[in-house]
């Protein structure tokens, strides 16, 4: 039998797994956790590698033993409950997350994320920040990804670079909280007025509820890419209800800012592009995690966290 603290040798910033599970029942079985599935004539057990799971989003007619949830408690795996296709995660329209019970995480990081949290104007430079980032790691995977720019997601492009540019001039400008997210609002339209014409889906409008491809694989991205946010939140000890950006009182808001860190970059272009060759869920949810291990995501909301952390501490930047 493996101690639960060999379970958690991975870091999880180099763990690689999102698993998306519906009509099975996942247990634990001979020290390892497995989901069952149910057929016509025989019974088929899948092991999950928990040591090298980040999160696990439980769908449609799944059910999970109380010794499974123990271990995934043991290797520290984030487990969300939600509906079919893997949206929405329940609580009605709030993240919520079963996260392992462990008093000994790091204590520094939320101290010094309280340390500025409750000044109004620090927390506008916060928000700021998470939103240059956005617009940095933006930049970085599509100067990179040939995928993207056979597509038009190119940050060489002028029209992107005009788009960028204007964006990063003008959140240095912004006054308020409120202020701030109009500004990110336009920009998102922007960007997806930009995917449609690139992936000549005319007409596209963002509906949560929409029911045709390119809206359906947005909301799939985007809740496995507030699993990874939750994941980094929590490692690092900052609880959820301590946002920055999407409002002081919103149950888990501190996800909604950690995950727009990557969700321009890679799932908007990602659902538009799945959306137009006629994908599958399954494949745009592979493709997604294919590239979040790639452009390693979930390092770089560590790092950003980190970065804030301390970054009004004796007015200068010293995150480590």
């Amino acid at each position: 039998m493996l101690m639960p603290s060999d379970l958690k040798t991975i870091l999880h910033s180099k763990r690689a797994n999102v698993y998306f599970l519906e009509y099975c029942r996942v247990m634990q079985k001979d020290g390892r956790v497995l989901y069952l599935t149910e057929a016509k004539k025989e019974n088929l057990y899948y092991n999950i590698p928990i040591a090298n799971t980040t999160v696990i989003l439980l769908g449609s007619g799944t059910s999970i033993t109380q010794a499974a949830m123990r271990m995934l408690s043991q290797a520290g795996v984030l487990v969300g409950f939600c509906g079919g296709g893997g949206t929405p995660l329940f609580m009605g329209t709030e993240i919520e997350w079963m996260t392992p019970q462990n008093e000994y995480r790091p204590t520094e990081y939320v101290q010094g994320w309280l340390s500025w949290w409750f000044d109004d104007d620090k927390r506008l430079q916060a928000a700021q920040k998470l939103q240059l980032a956005r617009l940095d790691f933006l930049r970085k995977v599509w100067s990179k990804d040939k995928d993207f720019k056979e597509y038009g997601f190119s940050a060489q492009e002028e029209n992107v670079q005009n788009l960028l540019d204007a964006q990063q001039q003008a959140i240095p400008k912004q006054d308020c909280i409120m202020h701030l997210l109009q500004l990110e609002a336009r920009l998102t339209k922007n960007l997806y007025k930009l995917a449609s014409t690139n992936t000549k889906q005319t007409g596209f409008t963002r509906e949560h509820q929409g029911t045709d491809r390119a809206n359906i694989f947005l909301n799939h991205g985007n809740y496995l890419a507030y699993g990874l946010a939750a994941t980094a939140t929590w490692v690092l000890g900052i609880p959820h209800g301590f946002a920055v950006m999407h409002g002081k009182t919103r149950r888990g808001a501190l996800v909604f800012d950690v995950a727009d860190i990557i969700k321009d970059a890679i799932v908007l272009p990602l659902a538009f592009i799945c959306a137009k060759e006629k994908c599958s869920e399954q494949d745009f949810r592979q493709e997604c995690i294919n590239y979040f291990t790639t452009y390693k995501a979930l390092d770089v909301m560590f790092n950003e966290i980190k970065s804030l952390v301390f970054f009004n501490s004796q007015g200068a930047e010293n995150a480590e």
